[in-house]
Parts: structure tokens; C-alpha cells; sequence
């Protein structure tokens, strides 16, 4: 197993979703991969953090202007070049 085969693997993992025989070689590649080793740590705490997070609603206009900011964003990279944003989306200038 190689690092992209393990990646391609890892939601399996973390989901515990995964064929005893393929974890025996995920967890041979994980004792001898420290970059991937790395990803799993990563990803672990990353999950364990969300995991006890509450959702924040965010006030109604500070939501339509981070939405406007974000697809202004993807506007100017030519992501997004026809997508309008509503104009309850557009920033209010305050």
C-alpha cells in the first residue's frame, strides 16, 4: 500500500467501514509511513474537536455578507463567471 492507496482509504478508516484484510495493510503502512501517520493524528483530533462543537447561527447580515464576499471571491478567480448572487446576498455597506 502506498500513500495515495491509503488516502483514498481513509474516510473507510476513520469509519471503521473497512475489510479486515485492508486494515491489516493500512495499519502495516501507517507503521511505516510518518507523513500519513501525521494525516490520521491530524484528522483524529480534528474530529474530536467537531464532534463536541455547537452550531452557530450567525446573524442574518453578517451571513449574506460572508456569502457575498465568498462568491465574490470565486467570481474573481473565474470559478464561478455567470452565477449572480441574490441581492438579499449583497453586502449592505454597513
Amino acid at each position: 500500500m502506498n500513500c495515495t492507496d491509503f488516502l483514498a482509504k481513509l474516510t473507510d478508516y476513520f469509519d471503521g467501514q473497512i475489510d479486515p484484510a485492508l486494515l491489516a495493510e493500512v495499519k502495516a503502512h501507517l507503521g511505516t509511513c510518518h507523513h500519513c501517520e501525521v494525516v490520521v493524528d491530524t484528522t483524529r483530533k480534528t474530529i474530536d474537536v467537531y464532534r463536541g462543537a455547537e452550531s452557530y447561527e450567525f446573524p442574518e447580515e453578517l451571513s449574506n455578507r460572508l456569502r457575498a464576499a465568498v462568491m465574490e471571491r470565486c467570481r474573481a478567480s473565474g470559478k464561478l463567471r455567470d452565477i449572480a448572487v441574490k441581492s438579499s446576498c449583497e453586502p449592505t455597506g454597513k
